[in-house]
């Protein structure tokens, strides 16, 4: 398909939203650049989501440089699917919001 036919995204803002495994994300960033909607931004982990860690996912955030993808704009997710498609690890699922 040509990248002037913009194909809509397939849900209203906010119904999906972007879940993150931290066990598995590298922060190597396809998903901010992918993103339409500005959902993603890399930034370091938190103290709480490093202490969730098991030992090699500590290794492996430690590597890189403990950040990883965070969904900061959760409630734009329209649920295109485009951080899933890039993400190498596969660390990115859509999942429906609690109502």
């Amino acid at each position: 398909m040509p990248e002037s036919i913009v194909k809509p995204c397939p849900q209203p803002p906010g119904k999906y939203e972007p879940v993150i495994d931290r066990s598995r994300c590298e922060a190597k960033g396809p998903c901010v650049t992918a993103c339409p909607y500005d959902v993603f931004e890399i930034s370091p982990l938190t103290a709480e989501e490093k202490a969730g860690l098991g030992f090699f996912p500590k290794l492996k955030a430690f590597a890189h440089g403990n950040k990883q993808a965070h969904a900061v704009r959760a409630d734009a997710c329209q649920a295109c699917g485009k951080c899933v498609e890039v993400c190498p690890e596969k660390a990115i699922r859509l999942r429906l919001r609690a109502a």
